[in-house]
């Protein structure tokens, strides 16, 4: 069983004490930092947040629930990571600028070429005698004492910030760490998800080969307790069983009539209308509940308290209910339309996903109407309703602060006050209607888009509420054992198991699609919607991404003309050819490893087949060109290494 690896280990010490001191050196190195980077990954996986837990969700549960919670781990860090970025380079620059660590200035509109009125912004509810609940609802909403907090966008109104001889500019700053925490998201889901589309192209290349690496190698020797043993069992048991029912669905559909197919095709047509129809109708309830929450938004303080929550959280109420409600319908349609499991998620997830990161655009849309609406001169020299949206971005930023809330409080309800007594019901009651009802299955799709719409949310609101990655961050630190104590007490096992490789690859796509649809709001409101005059980083500026042309033209002349070089045509399409040639390069190279692969695969087949053969027979003659061993000079031993 060694005698092959020793073997080896004994060529590959030959062949150094040939090499010249400095090949010797850099061989030596390169294994040394090969060894370093393999323990490294190996005590940084115990320190993985929630290991143990996830691991006992596998085994109880199967892949396709772990990958949900593990998908919730990555967007724990995410948010740290950009609160990180906008705590440190936004945040603290401005903070101790404003209580004299460092000396600083401030922002200030040019007065030549701004209205007065559009200076102008007051919170109100913040002076004189202030009723109790009005604390419970500025500390829902945003308002009152906590809208020139740094939790909003007016806060930052420091411009420069003096390190010594070193100027810091505020401006700037934002709209970079901004940029960063985009491109950031952008790049860390970017690559996950190319390592889960391996997992999955490996899976799905060969459905033997899956059936054969589960059974012959899925075990993992290195397991010493029985516990942990009991999980890989189960785990498993979890994929073969997936594995069997997606191979039974695909022989039902390669077994359908033709009568069968057009039946299916024209009811799935007809399904795909009721989609359309309930889109529509949730796109236009909640244009109608934003505009009438902003028309009849008050700021009067012997207002009750229940009718002011209801006026200002009227959009996202309506948000959910189309998130809860358009979802059980999808749910019962997809039943129908007879998909295997896998597609089953894929098809609900980009339907309901749709439903929800369209819903936040709606709610946009519908606020930047009103934003941007002017009906005197005055409005349009300043460019945006000033008399209702004096300061509009940190309208916008509680908007999301609210939306950010309301999901959260949504989210632990539904667990505490339905799938709690639920539990209770279907255990200790003996009504047939209970019996029936049963214990919940976990909706891996359900649960994951609302990671994915709270997580859209909070690249939105980032911009106009920096701090709302550190609410993201412990939202979904709640929400994991929340769900997790719901998981174990209150759910079953799903009855269709799903696989985890592409549920995990899948789940990166359709954050990576709400990750796109965050650039579009926030590219338009930097470069089309002109800054507030009263509050904010860019009073100086007419759009946010005019900093960028502003710090440009203060560079030295010969940089400037490489950046404007660099802009023009004449280097850009040069550089898309250049591209080009690159991507067709690396599409020939992937061809051609596909081919070299596929060979081997054959050549493979083709030596198991000689090792069957008789010895009488030559495997010469049995295999063509393949040489493998004579009869004379038999095979040594082909042990391979452990």
């Amino acid at each position: 069983m060694f005698c092959s690896c020793s073997f080896t280990r004994n060529i590959q010490e030959a062949n150094i004490k040939y090499l010249s001191g400095w090949d010797q050196w850099k061989q030596i190195s390169r294994k040394s930092w090969r060894k370093f980077v393999e323990e490294t990954k190996e005590l940084s996986s115990y320190l993985k947040l929630w290991r143990h837990d996830i691991h006992s969700i596998e085994g109880k549960f199967g892949t396709g629930i772990q990958s949900y919670f593990s998908f919730l781990r990555f967007l724990v860090l995410l948010n740290f990571v950009i609160f990180l970025l906008m705590f440190s380079f936004v945040m603290l620059p401005s903070t101790v600028s404003k209580h004299g660590v460092f000396n600083g200035s401030y922002v200030e509109p040019p007065l030549e070429s701004t209205e007065p009125e559009c200076t102008v912004y007051i919170v109100s509810g913040t002076k004189g005698l202030i009723y109790f609940h009005t604390y419970i609802i500025d500390l829902l909403s945003g308002t009152g004492f906590l809208e020139k907090t740094s939790l909003f966008y007016g806060y930052y109104t420091v411009d420069t910030v003096y390190f010594g001889t070193v100027r810091y500019r505020v401006p700037l700053a934002y709209l970079l760490t901004t940029l960063a925490y985009l491109s950031l998201s952008l790049l860390w889901i970017v690559k996950r998800s190319v390592e889960g589309f391996k997992q999955s192209l490996v899976r799905n290349e060969d459905q033997f080969q899956s059936y054969c690496n589960k059974i012959f190698a899925g075990w993992d020797f290195c397991i010493t307790d029985v516990n942990a043993a009991r999980l890989k069992h189960s785990s498993l048991q979890y994929e073969l069983k997936t594995d069997l029912e997606e191979e039974r669905l695909r022989q039902r559909v390669a077994e359908r009539t033709t009568q069968e197919k057009v039946r299916i095709y024209c009811l799935r047509i007809f399904l795909n209308l009721i989609v359309l129809a309930v889109l529509s109708a949730c796109f236009y309830a909640i244009y109608r509940a934003t505009v009438y929450s902003q028309e009849n938004i008050s700021c009067d303080k012997k207002i009750k308290l229940e009718d002011n929550l209801w006026i200002q959280y009227l959009p996202s109420i309506v948000i959910t209910m189309a998130n809860f409600i358009a979802p059980l319908i999808f749910s019962v349609l997809i039943k129908l339309e007879d998909y295997s499991p896998a597609f089953e998620i894929r098809l609900t997830l980009m339907r309901c996903v749709f439903v929800r990161l369209a819903n936040i655009g709606v709610l946009l849309f519908s606020l930047w109407t009103r934003i941007t609406f002017c009906v005197d001169q005055k409005c349009q020299a300043c460019g945006y309703n000033y008399k209702l949206y004096p300061c509009w971005e940190s309208r916008v930023g509680q908007e999301m602060y609210k939306l950010m809330i309301f999901d959260f409080i949504i989210i632990f309800a539904v667990t505490v006050f339905v799938d709690f007594p639920r539990k209770l019901l279907v255990t200790h009651c003996s009504w047939k209607a209970c019996r029936w009802c049963g214990l919940q299955e976990f909706d891996i799709p359900n649960n994951v888009l609302e990671m994915v719409y709270g997580q859209t949310i909070c690249w939105i609101g980032t911009f106009y509420c920096p701090l709302l990655p550190a609410i993201a961050t412990i939202k979904y630190f709640i929400i994991f054992y929340v769900k997790k104590i719901s998981l174990m007490h209150t759910c079953k096992p799903s009855s269709r198991p799903f696989r985890a490789s592409s549920s995990n690859f899948f789940f990166l796509v359709v954050l990576l699609i709400g990750l796109i649809l965050a650039f579009i709001p926030l590219g338009l409101s930097m470069t089309h919607i002109r800054s507030s005059k009263a509050c904010g980083p860019f009073v100086y500026f007419t759009h946010s991404w005019d900093v960028i042309a502003y710090t440009i033209n203060r560079f030295p002349d010969v940089l400037k003309k490489v950046l404007n070089s660099m802009a023009s045509e004449a280097f850009a399409v040069p550089f898309f050819m250049v591209l080009c040639l690159i991507m067709f390069y690396f599409m020939a190279l992937a061809g051609a490893h596909k081919r070299v692969v596929n060979q081997l695969r054959e050549q493979l087949v083709m030596v198991s087949i000689c090792g069957t053969t008789s010895p009488s027979i030559s495997p010469v003659e049995h295999c063509g060109h393949l040489v493998i061993t004579s009869e004379r000079s038999p095979a040594p031993n082909r042990s391979v290494c452990p």
